[in-house]
C-alpha cells in the first residue's frame, strides 16, 4: 500500500550552524537530517515509505529578522528543490517562510509552489511571540489560500516569557523537556490553532487548510470542551470550534504511535482528516509504519490515512 508521510524533516548545513545548532545537541539527529540523498531513500525504503514530503526542522526561519530570514528560507529551499529533482517520484516539499517578512513570505511560497511544485508550507509556531491570527500575517494566509495549498503548523519552542512563567524552577534540562517536547511546544501549537480559529481565520479564509502533527496536540481530546465553552454567540465566529477543526485542519501521527490517542482522534474528526507521518530522524519510520499496519482498519480506512488523504490535501 503507497505510503506517504507528511512530517518529515530535513536541515542545511548553514541552518545547522545558525537558528539549527540546538539540533547538534540531539544524539543521533545531524546526520540524518542532514541526508537528501540515498541515505534517505534507503532508510525510506526500509521502513516501506513511498513518499517523505520535508520540512524545515524547528525553529526554521521563524524568529530571524526579516532580511536574514528571507535569504535563509530562500537557500534552504533552493536545496530542497534540488534533492526532490533528484528524487521527484520520493521527495516533495513544504516550504520555509521567512513569516518575519510577510509580503516576502507569500512571494516565496509562490514562487517554489508554482515553479517547482512544492506542495505547501511549514511554519514552525510563532515568530518572536506573534501568533498567525494577527493580521500582520494576512498576506501569507491569503496567498496559502489562493494557491490552494495548506500549512503545516509545527511546534516550536514557546516564548522566553511562557517558558518563564509556566516551565522555568527545574533543572535546565528539565525545564527544557518541560517547555518543548514533553507539553509545552504541544500545547503552546493546540493554543495557536484556536488563536486561528478564534481570530476569524477560517471565517475570511473557508477553503484555508492546516495541518498539525502529534495526533493533534491535544485539541480532540478537549474538543467537546471547545464547544461548550466557547460557542458563537460569545465568539462572533460563523461556526462552532469543531467545526473548524474537522473542515479547516488535518492530523498527522508525527511519532504519537498510541493506540488510545489515535481513537480518541479519529472519534471526534474523522478517518478522512488523519495522514500517515513518522516525525523522521526524530521518530522511527519503521515505528511509524508498524503501528499504522497494526491497526484494526479495513483496507480502505487504512488506504485513507497511508496516502489517500495525503493525495487528496496536497493534489499528490
Amino acid at each position: 500500500m503507497r505510503t506517504i508521510a507528511l512530517e518529515e524533516h530535513y536541515a542545511t548545513t548553514e541552518f545547522l550552524a545558525g537558528p539549527g545548532r540546538w539540533l547538534a545537541s540531539r544524539a543521533g539527529i545531524v546526520e540524518p537530517i542532514s541526508d537528501l540523498g540515498d541515505g534517505r531513500i534507503a532508510a525510506m525504503d526500509d521502513a516501506g515509505v513511498d513518499v517523505a514530503v520535508l520540512s524545515l526542522a524547528a525553529p526554521g526561519v521563524e524568529q530571524l529578522e526579516g532580511p536574514e530570514a528571507v535569504r535563509l528560507a530562500r537557500e534552504c529551499n533552493d536545496e530542497l528543490v534540488a534533492a526532490c529533482g533528484r528524487y521527484p517520484d520520493r521527495l516533495a516539499g513544504f516550504a520555509a517562510l521567512p513569516i518575519s517578512a510577510p509580503e516576502a513570505a507569500a512571494e516565496e511560497l509562490e514562487r517554489v509552489v508554482r515553479q517547482h511544485g512544492f506542495v505547501g508550507a511549514a511554519i514552525n509556531g510563532h515568530s518572536r511571540g506573534r501568533y498567525l491570527d494577527d493580521r500582520f500575517f494576512d498576506p501569507v494566509l491569503s496567498r496559502a489560500a489562493d494557491l490552494r495549498v495548506p500549512i503545516y503548523l509545527h511546534p516550536t519552542i514557546p516564548p522566553p516569557a511562557v517558558i518563564e512563567s509556566s516551565y522555568a524552577g527545574f533543572s535546565t534540562e528539565v525545564t527544557f523537556a518541560l517547555a518543548t517536547v514533553g507539553w509545552g511546544w504541544h500545547i503552546n501549537t493546540a493554543t495557536h490553532v484556536l488563536r486561528l480559529i478564534l481570530g476569524g481565520v477560517f471565517d475570511r479564509y473557508p477553503d484555508l487548510q492546516l495541518i498539525i502533527g502529534h495526533m493533534g496536540e491535544a485539541t480532540s481530546f478537549m474538543l467537546p470542551r471547545f464547544d461548550a465553552t466557547l460557542k458563537p454567540d460569545l465568539t462572533g465566529l460563523r461556526h462552532p470550534v469543531s467545526t473548524y477543526l474537522r473542515h479547516n485542519v488535518n492530523y498527522t501521527f508525527a511519532n504519537f504511535n498510541d493506540e488510545a490517542t489515535y481513537a480518541n482522534l479519529v472519534a471526534h474528526v474523522g478517518l478522512e482528516r488523519v495522514c500517515f507521518s513518522a516525525d523522521y530522524p526524530f521518530g522511527s519510520m519503521q515505528a511509524a509504519r508498524e503501528f499504522l499496519d497494526g491497526l484494526a482498519l479495513a483496507d480502505d480506512d487504512r488506504a485513507l490515512i497511508s496516502h489517500g488523504n495525503a493525495e487528496r490535501l496536497l493534489r499528490l
